[in-house]
């Protein structure tokens, strides 16, 4: 089992020393949230919440994920670095391969794309990707990702995306994982279909026990069931290593967390979350170990 600490909502000043303690204990990777912006008008859904609204504000900080990584990995040297989510259809395909790659390059591929379709329909117009195609331009999208990073000359040619031969140096000298992330029938299939992993969103472990079944089926419809694929999941009613070996048991491989957020101090604090850290490093992952 594999522990990955999330990063959402941190304030960026603390990323730095954040990192240095993860990588310090036995914690195996972070995560990074991402959003553009935030309209001051916000018309479109936020489908995680009952009453459809975002539960941060406009101000909470949402640093590029990739110049944060790139920041992290240099005062790091095992710690791998995860996006949850990054929104991969809110952008130029070319120019993500771009970013994640340099960032393979740099970090010795200590890095995980975890992309989404996103929601937020008002990100897309203002970045001019059309919002009612993104699921079919991630498919698309995911494909050139993986041509680009091979190295050499590539070409591409489909639906959405085409383009002449051409070359995007430095390649990552592995291919850079990706995970889907989502619960949603669409987001399962694609995981499954295109993955190298899945992110689930926050869940219970009987919920959970069930999307991995699903899973498991749908890899074995798309003839990927012998593939390695990761597991990541967020679980709002395991707390402890009892609980954590039950998810292992079901076939999770990464647990994704807050650990400041277990035991009672304010979590916007640097010092809670070096303690939270730690705590949990010692009251889990040593354990699970």
């Amino acid at each position: 089992m594999k522990f990955v600490s999330a990063l959402a909502f941190s304030d960026p000043a603390q990323l730095l020393d954040i990192a240095r303690a993860a990588d310090a204990s036995q914690w195996d990777g972070l995560a990074l949230s991402d959003h553009v912006f935030f309209p001051q008008r916000l018309e479109s859904a936020y489908p995680y919440t009952d009453d459809r609204k975002p539960h941060w504000t406009s101000s909470t900080p949402w640093p590029d994920p990739w110049v944060a990584i790139g920041a992290m990995a240099a005062v790091t040297t095992r710690l791998r670095f995860l996006t949850n989510i990054y929104v991969l259809p809110s952008r130029n395909p070319l120019l993500v391969a771009k970013a994640v790659g340099t960032a393979a390059v740099l970090s010795n591929n200590r890095v995980i794309l975890g992309i989404g379709v996103g929601w937020m329909r008002e990100e897309f117009e203002l970045l001019g990707q059309d919002f009612s195609t993104r699921g079919r331009r991630t498919d698309e999208a995911i494909e050139v990702l993986r041509a680009l990073w091979r190295g050499g000359m590539t070409e591409y040619r489909s639906k959405f995306y085409t383009f002449d031969k051409l070359e995007m140096s430095p390649a990552p000298s592995r291919p850079v994982p990706i995970y889907v992330g989502g619960a949603s029938a669409p987001a399962l299939r694609r995981a499954a279909r295109y993955g190298d992993g899945w992110i689930s969103v926050l869940h219970a472990l009987e919920e959970i026990k069930a999307l991995v079944q699903q899973l498991k089926t749908l890899r074995s419809q798309f003839g990927r069931s012998q593939a390695p694929f990761d597991i990541c999941v967020s679980c709002n009613d395991v707390f402890d290593v009892d609980g954590y070996r039950r998810l292992e048991d079901i076939g999770v491989t990464t647990i994704l967390t807050m650990p400041w957020l277990l035991f009672g101090e304010d979590p916007t604090t640097l010092g809670a979350k070096l303690r939270g850290l730690e705590r949990f490093a010692t009251g889990v992952i040593q354990k699970m170990r």
